[in-house]
């Protein structure tokens, strides 16, 4: 069995390859049980997560992702995502790879997102806003790039400095970048907004959301994160990666239990869209909103782009 490192793993997972692997996924389908939830109880600090979640697709791969989410580790300068991933042979159960789990998680949650974006944003989207600046966030850009014809991208973080570090990042990669510091105006004034935090609170008003913006939420994978607000819900076109965000994610499970949406309005899933059963965007004025609580499916498609693009072959020994 192979060990695939951190920076490996990146290199096997380019946007431009990545994004139409995940749709041919979301098109063909595969095995995908519910994830498994663990809450670790951490007093004072915030309760953490262990995250189990495996997928197969029969005769071909066979993968399952360990998370680990620990939001306390923002406060002391440590990523709040650590993970693997464990890469099977779905023929016989062989071993193939350990690949950097969250390199597979960042890419494919901001390849998803993109994906999600090229059927949900105006064609002539321009302008990105990053509600964030972490592993995910700081892909986003590079992701959306590959759908749309992004030219200036706003970073907007509670945190100044880590906005500036990821602005400066991202000029480096030829992005017209800048830091915003007043959030409600950044908002009115994108074309694009993705917002990957933990945050527990709304950061992205109903209010603020001009006709034509495209809203892309990441961040909430329990019922207690959320990112937005019930106007935003109540206002836009609500889409999904799957219908498990319903019963996940804070931004649409309140809503839901509030009344304020109700599971009827749901527009249709990353799958309909990417089959053509749902067309995407209708007119210039929509109002369009992406909530993506994260799906195994992803992962395997994820890992099995990396198998092809690496050579990577089951081990017959487990211990090689």
């Amino acid at each position: 069995m192979r060990v695939v490192d951190a920076g490996e793993t990146e290199r096997a997972l380019p946007f431009a390859t990545l994004i139409p692997a995940l749709r041919e996924m979301f098109v063909g389908g595969c095995v995908a049980p519910p994830r498994h939830h663990h809450r670790i109880e951490l007093a004072p600090e915030p309760d953490a997560t262990l995250l189990l979640m495996p997928a197969w697709k029969p005769h071909d791969a066979l993968g399952v992702k360990i998370l680990n989410v620990f939001p306390g580790n923002n406060k002391k300068g440590l990523p709040g995502l650590y993970s693997l991933y464990c890469l099977f042979d779905a023929e016989h159960g062989t071993p193939i790879a350990l690949l950097d789990g969250n390199v597979i998680t960042a890419r494919r949650t901001a390849a998803v997102s993109a994906l999600a974006g090229s059927y949900l944003a105006r064609s002539d989207a321009a302008s990105l806003l990053v509600v964030g600046a972490g592993r995910i966030a700081s892909l986003l850009p590079e992701a959306y790039r590959e759908v749309r014809a992004i030219r200036r991208v706003t970073v907007w973080n509670p945190t100044p400095a880590a906005a500036q570090a990821l602005v400066d990042r991202l000029r480096a990669l030829d992005f017209d970048a800048s830091v915003a510091s007043d959030l409600e105006a950044a908002v009115r004034a994108a074309d694009i907004v993705s917002s990957a935090t933990l945050a527990t609170r709304p950061l992205v008003l109903g209010e603020w959301l001009h006709p034509g913006i495209h809203l892309d939420l990441i961040g909430s994978f329990t019922p207690e994160m959320r990112e937005t607000d019930d106007a935003a819900i109540r206002r836009a076109s609500v889409f999904v990666d799957t219908e498990t965000a319903l019963a996940e994610s804070g931004d649409l499970l309140q809503p839901l239990q509030s009344g304020a949406f109700v599971a009827s309005r749901l527009a249709g899933t990353l799958s309909d869209l990417c089959t053509g059963r749902h067309p995407g965007r209708r007119d210039s004025q929509e109002l369009t909103l992406f909530k993506a609580s994260g799906t195994a499916m992803s992962d395997l498609a994820a890992a099995m782009v990396a198998r092809t693009r690496l050579g990577l072959k089951p081990s017959v020994n487990p211990d090689a």
